[in-house]
């Protein structure tokens, strides 16, 4: 049984659903993976990590406005407002989304679905670098 690990850093993107499957696939390069899981743990509150569709760009447009119908900015009660109009409803998205993804491995390749892609979730208008953990256990 191996276990690895290691931190990678995703630059500052937009708020929004972004595609970050071939930012993780390219930083397990070196890996030589085989079997096993890989787990995925995104170290912020304010912004999610998720699986959903990869090929129809609308359907990150869609879960956007979806996601700001449900959590809006400027709500009068919310109270924890000291990082902007933006921050209080991003940590209730993160909440939704939740912090990690485990996908398993097969034959060194990311099991996904035919139509999968993994996600970064960006719920601030400005949330700046995002740093991922991968572990994978396997063989």
């Amino acid at each position: 049984m191996r276990v690895l690990q290691q931190e990678i850093r995703l630059p500052a993107v937009p708020r929004g659903f972004h595609l970050i499957t071939d930012a993780v696939e390219a930083a397990l390069e070196d890996w030589e993976l085989d079997t096993g899981v890989l787990h995925i743990f995104l170290k912020h509150t304010s912004a999610g990590i998720t699986i959903n569709e990869n090929y129809d760009p609308s359907v990150r447009r869609d879960l956007e406005a979806y996601f700001d119908r449900i959590a809006p900015e400027n709500e009068p009660w919310f109270t924890h407002t000291l990082e902007g109009p933006d921050d209080m409803p991003a940590h209730i998205k993160t909440q939704l989304t939740g912090h990690s993804v485990s996908i398993p491995v097969t034959r060194g390749q990311l099991n996904l679905g035919t139509w999968q892609g993994i996600y970064l979730c960006e719920f601030r208008n400005r949330g700046g670098e995002r740093r991922l953990v991968l572990t994978y256990v396997g063989s």
